[in-house]
Protein backbone atom coordinates (compact mmCIF):
# COMPACT_ATOMS: atom_id res chain seq x y z
CA UNK A 1 0.00 0.00 0.00
CA UNK A 2 2.81 2.60 1.08
CA UNK A 3 4.90 3.55 -1.57
CA UNK A 4 8.01 4.70 -0.84
CA UNK A 5 9.04 8.61 -1.17
CA UNK A 6 12.44 8.75 -1.70
CA UNK A 7 14.28 11.86 0.06
CA UNK A 8 18.00 12.55 1.15
CA UNK A 9 18.21 12.93 4.59
CA UNK A 10 21.53 13.94 6.07
CA UNK A 11 21.42 13.37 9.55
CA UNK A 12 24.78 13.47 12.09
CA UNK A 13 23.51 12.62 15.61
CA UNK A 14 26.33 11.47 18.72
CA UNK A 15 25.10 8.72 20.64
CA UNK A 16 25.41 11.74 23.61
CA UNK A 17 23.00 14.06 21.60
CA UNK A 18 20.50 11.61 21.13
CA UNK A 19 20.36 10.73 24.23
CA UNK A 20 20.07 14.68 25.44
CA UNK A 21 17.30 15.09 22.97
CA UNK A 22 15.55 12.26 24.83
CA UNK A 23 15.56 13.78 27.84
CA UNK A 24 12.17 14.31 29.72
CA UNK A 25 11.45 18.01 30.66
CA UNK A 26 8.56 19.84 32.85
CA UNK A 27 6.03 21.32 31.20
CA UNK A 28 7.19 25.03 31.05
CA UNK A 29 6.02 28.62 29.45
CA UNK A 30 9.29 28.73 27.56
CA UNK A 31 8.08 25.45 25.97
CA UNK A 32 4.63 26.10 25.27
CA UNK A 33 5.13 29.95 23.65
CA UNK A 34 7.85 27.46 21.87
CA UNK A 35 5.25 25.44 20.24
CA UNK A 36 2.69 28.56 19.46
CA UNK A 37 5.44 29.87 16.95
CA UNK A 38 5.41 26.53 15.13
CA UNK A 39 1.95 25.97 15.35
CA UNK A 40 -0.10 26.54 12.06
CA UNK A 41 -1.75 30.09 12.11
CA UNK A 42 -4.90 29.30 10.63
CA UNK A 43 -7.22 25.52 10.24
CA UNK A 44 -6.64 23.72 6.58
CA UNK A 45 -10.30 24.12 6.67
CA UNK A 46 -12.56 27.11 7.92
CA UNK A 47 -15.51 25.38 10.62
CA UNK A 48 -18.95 25.56 10.06
CA UNK A 49 -19.12 26.03 13.41
CA UNK A 50 -17.61 26.11 16.93
CA UNK A 51 -16.46 22.69 17.97
CA UNK A 52 -16.09 21.40 21.46
CA UNK A 53 -13.86 18.60 22.16
CA UNK A 54 -13.05 16.78 25.07
CA UNK A 55 -9.02 15.95 25.87
CA UNK A 56 -9.32 13.02 28.01
CA UNK A 57 -5.84 12.37 29.77
CA UNK A 58 -6.14 10.19 33.12
CA UNK A 59 -3.66 7.13 32.98
CA UNK A 60 -3.20 4.32 35.50
CA UNK A 61 -0.47 2.21 34.22
CA UNK A 62 2.67 3.66 32.75
CA UNK A 63 3.28 7.18 32.88
CA UNK A 64 3.77 9.05 29.40
CA UNK A 65 5.65 11.86 30.51
CA UNK A 66 4.65 13.67 27.20
CA UNK A 67 0.87 13.37 28.76
CA UNK A 68 0.75 17.24 29.76
CA UNK A 69 2.56 18.64 26.70
CA UNK A 70 -0.11 16.63 24.47
CA UNK A 71 -2.55 18.84 26.33
CA UNK A 72 -0.59 21.89 25.91
CA UNK A 73 -0.36 21.08 22.10
CA UNK A 74 -4.12 20.46 21.79
CA UNK A 75 -4.39 23.80 23.52
CA UNK A 76 -1.99 25.96 21.43
CA UNK A 77 -4.07 24.51 18.15
CA UNK A 78 -7.22 25.28 19.92
CA UNK A 79 -6.52 29.00 20.80
CA UNK A 80 -4.09 29.71 17.88
CA UNK A 81 -6.80 28.63 15.16
CA UNK A 82 -10.36 29.12 16.63
CA UNK A 83 -11.15 25.96 15.14
CA UNK A 84 -12.52 24.45 18.24
CA UNK A 85 -12.42 24.41 21.64
CA UNK A 86 -10.92 22.47 24.19
CA UNK A 87 -12.20 21.04 27.55
CA UNK A 88 -9.18 18.78 29.59
CA UNK A 89 -10.24 16.18 31.93
CA UNK A 90 -9.43 12.96 34.22
CA UNK A 91 -12.83 11.99 34.59
CA UNK A 92 -14.15 8.89 33.43
CA UNK A 93 -17.54 9.85 33.96
CA UNK A 94 -17.06 12.08 31.06
CA UNK A 95 -18.36 9.23 29.29
CA UNK A 96 -21.91 8.77 30.65
CA UNK A 97 -24.04 9.30 27.58
CA UNK A 98 -25.44 12.85 28.96
CA UNK A 99 -22.18 14.04 29.01
CA UNK A 100 -20.94 12.95 25.86
CA UNK A 101 -23.21 14.54 24.24
CA UNK A 102 -21.82 18.18 24.64
CA UNK A 103 -18.97 17.21 22.54
CA UNK A 104 -18.21 16.97 18.61
CA UNK A 105 -14.98 14.94 19.77
CA UNK A 106 -13.23 13.00 22.40
CA UNK A 107 -9.33 12.97 22.34
CA UNK A 108 -7.76 10.42 24.29
CA UNK A 109 -4.01 10.98 25.61
CA UNK A 110 -1.65 8.58 26.20
CA UNK A 111 -4.55 6.46 28.93
CA UNK A 112 -2.79 3.74 29.42
CA UNK A 113 -4.15 1.27 31.80
CA UNK A 114 -2.44 -1.51 34.13
CA UNK A 115 -1.62 -4.27 32.65
CA UNK A 116 -2.45 -7.54 32.58
CA UNK A 117 -6.33 -6.48 32.49
CA UNK A 118 -5.71 -3.46 30.43
CA UNK A 119 -9.34 -1.61 31.83
CA UNK A 120 -8.68 2.06 32.67
CA UNK A 121 -12.15 2.17 33.45
CA UNK A 122 -12.24 -0.95 36.03
CA UNK A 123 -8.77 0.54 37.22
CA UNK A 124 -10.79 3.49 38.67
CA UNK A 125 -13.15 2.18 39.45
CA UNK A 126 -11.51 -0.48 41.79
CA UNK A 127 -10.42 2.72 44.23
CA UNK A 128 -14.09 3.81 44.68
CA UNK A 129 -16.28 2.64 47.82
CA UNK A 130 -19.63 1.21 48.08
CA UNK A 131 -19.16 -1.00 44.91
CA UNK A 132 -19.64 -4.29 44.38
CA UNK A 133 -17.11 -5.95 42.38
CA UNK A 134 -20.09 -7.05 40.08
CA UNK A 135 -21.07 -3.10 40.05
CA UNK A 136 -17.69 -1.98 39.21
CA UNK A 137 -17.85 -4.54 36.19
CA UNK A 138 -21.11 -3.75 34.50
CA UNK A 139 -20.02 0.21 34.90
CA UNK A 140 -16.82 -0.18 33.09
CA UNK A 141 -18.79 -1.71 30.68
CA UNK A 142 -21.34 0.73 30.46
CA UNK A 143 -19.24 3.67 30.22
CA UNK A 144 -16.49 2.10 27.65
CA UNK A 145 -19.88 0.93 25.83
CA UNK A 146 -20.98 4.66 25.86
CA UNK A 147 -17.95 5.58 24.46
CA UNK A 148 -18.37 3.37 21.30
CA UNK A 149 -21.65 3.87 20.63
CA UNK A 150 -21.29 8.11 20.82
CA UNK A 151 -18.19 7.49 18.03
CA UNK A 152 -20.52 5.19 16.12
CA UNK A 153 -23.37 7.68 16.19
CA UNK A 154 -21.27 10.32 14.71
CA UNK A 155 -18.59 11.71 17.46
CA UNK A 156 -15.27 12.50 16.35
CA UNK A 157 -12.71 10.03 18.49
CA UNK A 158 -8.65 10.63 17.99
CA UNK A 159 -6.39 8.32 19.87
CA UNK A 160 -2.99 9.01 20.71
CA UNK A 161 0.10 7.00 21.16
CA UNK A 162 -0.64 5.04 24.47
CA UNK A 163 -4.27 6.11 24.34
CA UNK A 164 -4.81 2.59 22.16
CA UNK A 165 -3.88 0.40 25.76
CA UNK A 166 -6.64 2.11 27.41
CA UNK A 167 -9.16 -0.72 26.80
CA UNK A 168 -6.55 -2.58 25.31
CA UNK A 169 -7.83 -6.82 25.47
CA UNK A 170 -11.45 -5.24 24.68
CA UNK A 171 -12.51 -6.29 21.13
CA UNK A 172 -15.29 -3.95 20.94
CA UNK A 173 -13.26 -0.89 21.45
CA UNK A 174 -10.15 -2.42 19.32
CA UNK A 175 -12.50 -2.64 15.85
CA UNK A 176 -13.71 0.75 16.85
CA UNK A 177 -10.07 2.13 17.07
CA UNK A 178 -8.66 0.04 14.60
CA UNK A 179 -6.34 -2.30 16.55
CA UNK A 180 -4.75 -3.39 20.13
CA UNK A 181 -1.39 -2.59 21.37
CA UNK A 182 1.23 -5.70 21.02
CA UNK A 183 4.72 -4.37 22.04
CA UNK A 184 7.42 -2.15 21.31
CA UNK A 185 11.04 -2.36 21.22
CA UNK A 186 13.19 0.08 22.52
CA UNK A 187 13.18 3.61 21.65
CA UNK A 188 15.16 4.33 18.46
CA UNK A 189 15.09 6.66 15.55
CA UNK A 190 12.05 5.55 13.19
CA UNK A 191 11.46 6.86 9.56
CA UNK A 192 8.00 7.20 8.71
CA UNK A 193 6.72 7.01 5.32
CA UNK A 194 3.66 8.32 3.55
CA UNK A 195 1.02 5.51 2.59
CA UNK A 196 -0.15 8.03 0.13
CA UNK A 197 1.92 11.14 -0.37
CA UNK A 198 -1.07 13.00 -2.02
CA UNK A 199 -3.33 11.87 0.58
CA UNK A 200 -4.73 15.62 2.39
CA UNK A 201 -4.03 13.95 5.98
CA UNK A 202 -0.73 14.08 5.29
CA UNK A 203 -0.42 17.43 3.68
CA UNK A 204 1.65 18.60 6.28
CA UNK A 205 4.52 16.28 5.33
CA UNK A 206 4.80 17.79 2.10
CA UNK A 207 5.42 14.63 0.06
CA UNK A 208 8.58 13.60 2.40
CA UNK A 209 9.31 11.05 5.06
CA UNK A 210 9.30 12.21 8.65
CA UNK A 211 12.10 11.41 10.95
CA UNK A 212 11.92 11.29 14.61
CA UNK A 213 12.82 9.23 17.78
CA UNK A 214 9.95 7.48 19.26
CA UNK A 215 8.67 3.88 20.57
CA UNK A 216 7.66 1.89 17.39
CA UNK A 217 4.07 0.86 18.42
CA UNK A 218 3.16 -2.82 16.80
CA UNK A 219 -0.44 -4.19 17.04
CA UNK A 220 -3.04 -7.26 17.12
CA UNK A 221 -6.33 -7.89 17.98
CA UNK A 222 -8.52 -5.61 15.24
CA UNK A 223 -5.95 -4.69 13.19
CA UNK A 224 -5.38 -7.31 11.59
CA UNK A 225 -8.94 -6.59 10.01
CA UNK A 226 -7.33 -3.77 8.59
CA UNK A 227 -10.42 -1.96 8.27
CA UNK A 228 -8.44 1.53 8.38
CA UNK A 229 -6.48 3.66 5.99
CA UNK A 230 -3.09 4.22 6.68
CA UNK A 231 -1.36 7.36 6.59
CA UNK A 232 1.92 6.36 7.91
CA UNK A 233 3.98 3.53 8.08
CA UNK A 234 7.50 2.31 8.79
CA UNK A 235 10.56 -0.47 7.46
CA UNK A 236 10.20 -2.74 10.64
CA UNK A 237 12.60 -5.46 9.31
CA UNK A 238 15.14 -1.90 9.96
CA UNK A 239 14.05 -1.70 13.97
CA UNK A 240 16.53 -3.21 16.22
CA UNK A 241 16.48 -4.75 19.80
CA UNK A 242 12.88 -6.64 18.59
CA UNK A 243 11.93 -9.36 20.58
CA UNK A 244 10.32 -11.31 18.68
CA UNK A 245 9.78 -12.20 14.95
CA UNK A 246 7.28 -8.93 13.18
CA UNK A 247 4.87 -9.90 10.25
CA UNK A 248 6.02 -7.06 7.59
CA UNK A 249 2.48 -6.04 7.42
CA UNK A 250 2.28 -4.65 11.00
CA UNK A 251 3.59 -1.71 10.14
CA UNK A 252 1.04 1.25 9.88
CA UNK A 253 1.52 3.55 12.94
CA UNK A 254 -1.29 6.19 12.04
CA UNK A 255 -4.62 5.52 10.32
CA UNK A 256 -8.02 6.72 9.99
CA UNK A 257 -11.27 4.87 9.75
CA UNK A 258 -14.73 5.58 9.77
CA UNK A 259 -16.67 3.95 12.79
CA UNK A 260 -20.45 3.57 11.88
CA UNK A 261 -21.33 7.51 11.34
CA UNK A 262 -18.27 8.89 12.95
CA UNK A 263 -14.31 9.33 12.57
CA UNK A 264 -11.32 7.73 14.18
CA UNK A 265 -7.56 8.84 13.94
CA UNK A 266 -5.02 6.92 15.70
CA UNK A 267 -1.80 8.75 15.84
CA UNK A 268 1.16 6.80 17.59
CA UNK A 269 3.95 10.07 17.27
CA UNK A 270 4.70 10.81 19.63
CA UNK A 271 6.36 9.06 22.85
CA UNK A 272 8.40 12.40 23.61
CA UNK A 273 7.73 16.24 23.55
CA UNK A 274 10.11 17.08 21.16
CA UNK A 275 8.58 15.31 18.64
CA UNK A 276 6.08 18.54 18.51
CA UNK A 277 9.08 20.98 18.46
CA UNK A 278 8.53 20.05 14.29
CA UNK A 279 5.83 22.16 12.39
CA UNK A 280 5.20 18.95 10.19
CA UNK A 281 3.97 17.12 13.36
CA UNK A 282 2.10 20.14 14.91
CA UNK A 283 -0.24 19.95 11.48
CA UNK A 284 -0.42 16.73 11.31
CA UNK A 285 -2.01 16.95 14.69
CA UNK A 286 -4.46 19.90 13.52
CA UNK A 287 -5.55 18.41 9.97
CA UNK A 288 -6.48 14.98 12.35
CA UNK A 289 -8.87 16.43 14.77
CA UNK A 290 -10.29 18.64 11.99
CA UNK A 291 -10.86 15.24 10.27
CA UNK A 292 -12.57 13.84 13.17
CA UNK A 293 -14.75 17.15 13.39
CA UNK A 294 -16.32 16.65 10.32
CA UNK A 295 -14.41 19.90 9.21
CA UNK A 296 -11.64 18.29 6.49
CA UNK A 297 -13.29 16.05 4.12
CA UNK A 298 -10.77 13.36 3.05
CA UNK A 299 -11.28 9.42 1.49
CA UNK A 300 -10.99 7.12 4.58
CA UNK A 301 -12.23 4.06 3.08
CA UNK A 302 -10.51 1.10 3.99
CA UNK A 303 -7.21 0.63 1.88
CA UNK A 304 -6.87 -2.49 -0.16
CA UNK A 305 -3.92 -4.40 1.04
Amino acid sequence: MCKKVIITISIILSFCSVKAQLKEFALTDEWVQKIEKLAPAKAEVQPKKRHKVLVFSLFTGFDHWVVPHTDAVMKVLAEKTGAFEVEFSKDIYKFEKKSLKNYDAVVLNNNCSIGPRRDLLLDVLDKEAGLTDDQRKAKAAELESNLIEYVKKGGGLMVVHGAIVMQNNSMPFSEMVGGSFDYHPVQQEITLELCEPNHPLVKAFGGKSFVHTDEPYLFNKAYTQKNFRPLLSMDTSKLTKKTKEIDEKIKYVSWIKKFGKGRVFYVSPSHNAQSFEDSRLLKFYLDGTQYVLGDLKCDDSPAKF
